[in-house]
């Protein structure tokens, strides 16, 4: 268990995108309770806020490998990491949906 918070603390000391998601989810999760119509609903908003966290470290991964196994341009080293922000972007329209239709639900139904 101390070495999972030994790479989170590094994950938010190295990754500035990482923190910002971080603050995202810690902002969001206290509306949750607010928002969720039930407990599956709670969940899925939670759910939705972590799979953010998650492929953000898996970017940041692939971001710190790439950069490792070499430092000069290579066009599929920017492919890879051309992709795992592609994936941050859509993950994060995921809570935008989810997020978003909850929101519209809660206020106009």
């Amino acid at each position: 268990f101390t070495s999972i918070q030994h790479r989170i603390k590094a994950a938010i000391k190295e990754e500035a995108a990482f923190r910002q998601e971080l603050l995202l989810a810690i902002i969001m999760f206290p509306t949750s309770f607010w928002l969720a119509q039930d407990l599956i609903h709670w969940a899925v908003l939670v759910s939705v806020l972590l799979l953010v966290l998650i492929v953000e470290l898996l970017n940041s991964a692939i971001e710190a490998l790439t950069d490792r196994v070499s430092t000069e341009r290579h066009v599929l080293s920017g492919r890879a990491k051309d992709m795992g922000s592609a994936a941050v972007t859509f993950s994060l329209l995921i809570v935008g949906i989810v997020w978003g239709v909850s929101l519209y639900i809660k206020i106009f139904d």
